[in-house]
């Protein structure tokens, strides 16, 4: 089985930057309409300006808020900042393709785009995990929680989760694999490089985590059910209604993650295993589809937030009404201060109650 198979016949495999200084584009392809340049570019101008926005929103909320401000939400600011790295540098210079109908800035500013790339949707997936377990543990195992999640531990995870991802994408630059496709005028990671490197990513970078999560969350749920027959049977319920609410918003973010990668990564699975059999019979639509779903998902957790939160949501209309007062934001900001996820109380003792209704 030969380790590069092109998706389609008229993909002409250059290397990123090639062509003598020329634009790299898609040579020998099918123009492709106006309409179609037009919905790609339309699809990553929203997310891109939803996606800074949103995020900042998220990052700034969690700083502000006292009721945001505690170890789990660590592991939401963590993800926001995963979301945020692709809208600065990688997404505008996709647009700058899209609109050139082809790369010309050069083969660094290629590799050190898909290593940005790489560096968001690993460290979203790790994020992600880690909230499960921490939602789990939170949830499943309250009376322990507050020795697995002290202030300090927190932060050394989202190290480790942060160092993690730089190590997951380290072997790339090794393999070859972060290139310009002129199919989603991307550089980003190729999956036709190496079969046996592909079907490694997958797994290891989305199959096994999604297995992680799942666990976890079905974990959660199945404590959920069991809460709601002791309430019919009249015992005390060991969860709170904004526990599932919480549980709730983490849970869709993690369905939403999963419905917009799966695409990308079940086509990558699937050429990487046979590739000259599957890959011609798979439509450049659907590739190119998957793609910019995948790319559409890291506008989604503050709209999320903001739907499934009532704290999000508040805090997001104080942000924005404090642009027309800007000492308000500062009066609010330093009232906030800066002690209460070193205070957090303990899951374990009688203002449970109250802590379990300030994360997410």
């Amino acid at each position: 089985m030969p380790d590069n198979v092109s998706f389609f016949k008229n993909r002409t495999d250059l290397g990123p930057g090639g062509g003598g200084g020329r634009p790299l584009g898609p040579a020998g392809a099918a123009v492709r309409p106006a309409w179609a340049i037009a919905v790609l570019a339309s699809v990553l101008i929203f997310t891109t300006v939803v996606d800074v926005l949103g995020n900042s929103l998220v990052i700034i909320s969690v700083f502000r808020n006292r009721k945001l401000r505690n170890a789990g939400n660590v592991f939401v600011v963590s993800l926001a900042f995963a979301d945020l790295v692709v809208a600065f540098y990688p997404y505008p210079l996709v647009l700058y393709a899209i609109f050139h109908d082809g790369w010309s800035p050069g083969e660094t500013q290629c590799k050190v785009s898909g290593f940005l790339m790489g560096l968001s949707v690993i460290g979203s997936i790790f994020n992600i995990t880690g909230i499960a377990i921490n939602r789990y543990c939170y949830i499943c195992h309250s009376f322990s929680y507050d020795k697995l999640y002290s202030y300090r531990n927190t932060l050394m995870l989202v190290v480790l989760i942060w160092v993690l991802t730089i190590g997951a994408i380290v072997p790339n630059f090794f393999v070859g694999s972060l290139q310009y496709d002129p199919r989603v005028y991307s550089c980003t990671f190729v999956q036709t490089v190496s079969t046996s490197y592909t079907i490694t990513v997958v797994v290891v970078h989305f199959f096994v985590p999604i297995a992680v999560v799942t666990f976890c969350y079905l974990r959660i749920w199945i404590l959920v059910i069991q809460v709601r027959r002791k309430v019919k049977s009249e015992v005390r319920p060991r969860i709170k209604p904004s526990d599932l609410r919480n549980f709730i918003t983490m849970f869709v973010v993690f369905v939403l993650f999963a419905i917009c990668w799966a695409p990308l990564n079940f086509i990558g699975l699937a050429v990487a295993i046979d590739p000259d059999t599957v890959a011609p019979h798979i439509p450049k639509w659907l590739f190119v589809v998957s793609y910019f779903m995948a790319y559409f998902n890291s506008c989604l957790n503050a709209i999320i937030y903001g739907l499934l939160n009532q704290n999000f949501r508040k805090e997001y209309k104080r942000i924005v009404m404090s642009v027309w007062k800007p000492r308000l934001f500062f009066q609010e900001t330093s009232r906030g201060g800066t002690e209460a996820m070193k205070s957090k109380p303990s899951p374990g003792l009688n203002n449970n109650d109250q802590v379990k209704g300030q994360t997410v």
